[in-house]
C-alpha cells in the first residue's frame, strides 16, 4: 500500500494553508499579537493547546467562538514562520 496521501487530502491540505487570511494583528488586540479572526485568541495560545495534546475537537468544544477553520490556519500561520531560509542561535 502506498504511503502517498491521496489527491482529496493533498486538496485539503492546499485549501487549508489558503485559510492564513483569518489571522489578524492589530495593535490593541492582544497587544498586536497574531489572533484568529479579530477574536482575542492569539495564535499561541491555539498551538499550545495542540502542542499539550488536545485535539481541535477539545479546542472547539471549549471555544465555542472558534472554529475547525481557525484551528488549520493557526497551523498553517505558524508553518508559514518556520519556512525559514537558516537560522542563527545566539551565542551564549
Amino acid at each position: 500500500m502506498s504511503r502517498r496521501p491521496d489527491r482529496r487530502f493533498r486538496r485539503q491540505i492546499r485549501s487549508r494553508q489558503t485559510g492564513i487570511e483569518r489571522i489578524t494583528i492589530k495593535p490593541d488586540i492582544c497587544h498586536g499579537k497574531p489572533t484568529i479572526r479579530g477574536l482575542r485568541y492569539p495564535i499561541e495560545m491555539i498551538l499550545e493547546l495542540l502542542s499539550s495534546g488536545m485535539t481541535p475537537d477539545e479546542i472547539l468544544a471549549d471555544y465555542e467562538d472558534l472554529e475547525r477553520e481557525d484551528i488549520f490556519a493557526a497551523l498553517a500561520f505558524a508553518t508559514r514562520l518556520s519556512q525559514v531560509k537558516r537560522v542563527e542561535l545566539a551565542a551564549v
